[in-house]
């Protein structure tokens, strides 16, 4: 188990849960950054106590200084603040900031040999190769949170090499079974409203649109070293099978547990160690039934999309992650329909150069490029 942690994203679902989770284990916070929601990250300061925290937004940050002034904490701003933050004297960095802004610090954590927590997902989106060389070459662990991802892993503890299909799973979100006729008047309240779990605006959309999946399934490309043709989706409502892995002599193996990120949060903190939880418990006399089938692409064409990134890949998926994240933001601010979130990132996608090993500056200006396109700046 570690003993001290930074982490990134703070105020955020994950970031609340990430904080909770180490006051409970007794796990020391170094660090704490958010984008802007200093109300919060002040309560945070006073109840973690850490040495260091970074406000993305620079005029929050401004503010934050004069709030906190009367504690011994140094305040960073803008992306070095956030970067800064990763690098803090501690064991591992919780990266639970949202977009692909989370691509820095990263791998600034890596280099630092810290434990990785990943919950960020479009760092591997975007430049998967060049972080998971960049953390091998650094002997830097990389233990996901993402309760998909981090329940292959914990199913293929000691298999890697017995790995014939991962199987991941997703709810289908609360438009399951729609067409794109009947998408076509989804407002913002409906699409952040998931079936199952309680998420952030963002990333409820994400769900809604099957990209999430889409992104997960990138993600699950360069996590556990496979190609595209090695993973299949399975949609299953219930989300208690949180993915499952094929071996080579067929058996399967799955992770259930209730829909809940505490617990993949705690297992990143405390791994290979187990530590006791107050997490609710399955109860199978009270399960009625698990249900399983296949993603209909042709309702979830941001899945397909996604897919078809994968297997495209140099700036693709990092394009289409970019335009995404464009995209749903004007969707949230009701400047564009719910339809309309794939028909842009698929343009930005369908315009994407093809490179065959991009660098990380070539990553990061298809990404800017790919967020002008959408916003028309």
């Amino acid at each position: 188990m570690i003993h001290s942690v930074s982490i990134l994203g703070s105020t955020g679902s994950i970031g609340r849960q990430s904080l909770a989770a180490a006051e409970r284990l007794g796990i020391r916070v170094e660090a704490l950054a958010a984008r802007r929601n200093i109300s919060l990250l002040e309560e945070q300061i006073r109840r973690a106590k850490p040495s260091y925290a970074a406000v993305y937004d620079k005029k929050a940050a401004a503010d934050l200084r004069v709030a906190v002034a009367d504690m011994p904490v140094e305040i960073g701003e803008g992306l070095e603040g956030l970067r800064r933050a990763a690098t803090v004297d501690c064991e591992a960095v919780v990266t639970a900031v949202s977009g692909s802004v989370g691509l820095r610090p990263t791998l600034d954590a890596i280099a630092a040999k810290k434990r990785i927590c990943l919950a960020n997902k479009e760092t591997l989106v975007c430049a998967g190769s060049i972080v998971m060389k960049a953390a091998a070459d650094r002997g830097a662990e990389i233990v996901p949170v993402d309760s998909e991802h981090a329940a292959i892993f914990q199913c293929l503890e000691g298999r890697r090499d017995q790995l014939k299909k991962i199987l991941l799973t997703g709810s289908g979100g609360p438009f399951r079974g729609w067409t794109r006729e009947q998408t076509a008047s989804v407002t913002p309240e409906q699409a952040v409203r998931h079936p199952n779990w309680r998420m952030g605006a963002k990333i409820s959309v994400d769900s809604a649109t099957m990209m999430n999946k889409g992104l997960e399934f990138i993600e699950a490309m360069h996590l556990f070293g496979v190609t595209p043709d090695d993973i299949q989706v399975v949609v299953h409502p219930q989300s208690v099978i949180h993915s499952m892995v094929e071996l080579v002599d067929g058996t399967v193996l799955a992770q259930l547990a209730v829909p809940d990120m505490g617990l993949p949060i705690q297992y990143a903190m405390t791994w290979p160690e187990r530590e006791p939880s107050p997490y609710e418990r399955l109860d199978f006399w009270k399960m009625r039934d698990m249900t399983f089938e296949a993603p209909d692409l042709a309702k979830t064409p941001c899945l397909a999309l996604a897919m078809d990134c994968a297997r495209r890949g140099g700036v693709a998926p990092a394009v289409m992650n970019a335009a995404n994240e464009a995209a749903v933001a004007l969707f949230l601010q009701g400047r564009i329909g719910y339809n309309d979130i794939y028909d842009r990132v698929a343009e930005a996608v369908r315009r994407a150069p093809d490179m065959a090993d991009p660098t990380l500056d070539d990553i990061l200006a298809a990404d800017l490029e790919a967020r002008q396109l959408v916003t028309g700046r």
